[in-house]
C-alpha cells in the first residue's frame, strides 16, 4: 500500500503539469496563409523507345535490339551514366488488321521503351538529337523537375506560417489586441506545378534532321499553404 501512495504522489505532478488551460475561445484568432517559391528546373527525363517488326518474335528482339542498342550507348558516350537509364516496358505482340471484315496477321512487333535523366537541362535538345539520330522511333514528352525538392518546399512552407502569422497579428491588431502566442500551426498542402513539355511529331523530324529540338525549361511554382491558432491579449 506504501509503494502503491508513493506512486501516486510521484505521479501527480506530471498529471497537472500535462493539464494546459484551454483558451478562451474569445481569445483566439486563426488564420490561414500561403507561401511561393519559384525555382528553375534542374533536373529532366526523356522517354525513348524503339519499335520493330518481323515475321517471328525471335527476330522481332533481335532487330529491336539493334535499333536500342545504338540510341543506349550514344547517350551514355555523351554523358549519360548508367544508373540514369532505366527500362520502363519491353513488350513483344502479334498484331493484326481487319480487311474486308476479315483479320489479317500483321506479324509480331516488339517495342522497348526506356527513361533517360538528364542532369544538365540545357543539353535536353542534344540528347534528343542523339535518340532521333540513332535508331529511336518515338520521343516521349520530357518532364521536368528538381533535384532538391525537399528544400524549396520547405521553404514555400516557412512562408506560408509567416504569411499566416502576419495576417492573424493582423487580425488582432484590428480588434485592438496583439498576438500573446502561437499555439497550433497546421500544414494544409504543398502543391508543385507540373512542368511537362511536349515533344511533337515535328521536333522528332527535326531531330532526326541533325536539328536539336527547342526546349523551353520555364521554372517551378511551389505552392505551400498553412494555417495557425493564436492567442491574442
Amino acid at each position: 500500500m506504501r509503494h502503491r501512495l508513493l506512486a501516486l504522489l510521484l505521479m501527480l505532478p506530471i498529471t497537472a503539469a500535462a493539464q494546459q488551460p484551454t483558451p478562451n475561445p474569445d481569445s483566439v484568432v486563426v488564420a490561414s496563409g500561403q507561401g511561393v517559391v519559384f525555382a528553375a528546373p534542374d533536373r529532366a527525363w526523356i522517354t525513348i523507345s524503339a519499335e520493330t517488326r518481323a515475321s517471328s518474335p525471335r527476330e522481332a528482339q533481335r532487330l529491336n535490339a539493334q535499333a536500342m542498342r545504338p540510341v543506349q550507348d550514344k547517350l551514355k558516350a555523351a554523358g549519360i551514366a548508367d544508373e540514369a537509364i532505366r527500362t520502363m516496358g519491353y513488350d513483344v505482340q502479334y498484331e493484326w488488321d481487319f480487311v474486308n471484315g476479315k483479320r489479317v496477321g500483321r506479324g509480331y512487333v516488339a517495342r522497348n521503351t526506356i527513361d533517360v535523366r538528364i542532369d544538365a537541362v540545357d543539353r535536353v535538345g542534344e540528347y534528343l538529337e542523339i535518340a532521333a539520330g540513332s535508331g529511336a522511333t518515338a520521343l516521349g514528352g520530357v518532364r521536368f523537375d528538381l533535384k532538391d525538392r525537399a528544400k524549396h518546399e520547405r521553404e514555400a512552407l516557412r512562408l506560408a506560417v509567416v504569411d499566416a502569422r502576419a495576417k492573424a497579428e493582423a487580425a488582432a491588431a484590428g480588434a485592438g489586441r496583439t498576438v500573446e502566442r502561437i499555439i497550433r500551426i497546421e500544414e494544409q498542402g504543398v502543391v508543385a506545378s507540373p512542368m511537362p513539355v511536349r515533344v511533337m511529331r515535328e521536333s522528332l523530324q527535326a531531330a532526326a534532321a541533325d536539328v536539336a529540338p527547342p526546349i523551353s525549361v520555364g521554372q517551378a511554382e511551389i505552392r505551400a499553404h498553412a494555417t495557425v491558432t493564436a492567442v491574442i491579449k
